[in-house]
């Protein structure tokens, strides 16, 4: 949604300090991180529309974020059990 924060430090608070120390010790993580928060400022790029793309590739853009984000949550439930 236009406007609203996709950050993952403001979608998971609670994960912070363990966000922080998986991207420093987890080459998979930092990885999978990096490539969300690119594509996170990308669509963020489109929706403020400093850079106009075909509607087919934003949902394109928002649906792959989406699927990072499911990741970076696995990888945090499962770093926290």
């Amino acid at each position: 949604m236009f406007g609203e924060s996709h950050d993952i430090h403001h979608d998971f608070p609670q994960y912070l300090d363990m966000i922080n120390q998986l991207h420093d010790s987890d080459t998979d993580f930092k990885n999978i991180y990096r490539e969300y928060h690119a594509i996170n400022h990308e669509i963020d790029a489109i929706e403020q529309n400093v850079e106009p793309v075909a509607d087919h590739y934003a949902e394109h853009l928002k649906k792959k974020r989406v699927l990072l984000k499911d990741q970076i949550y696995a990888r945090l439930e499962a770093s926290a059990a």
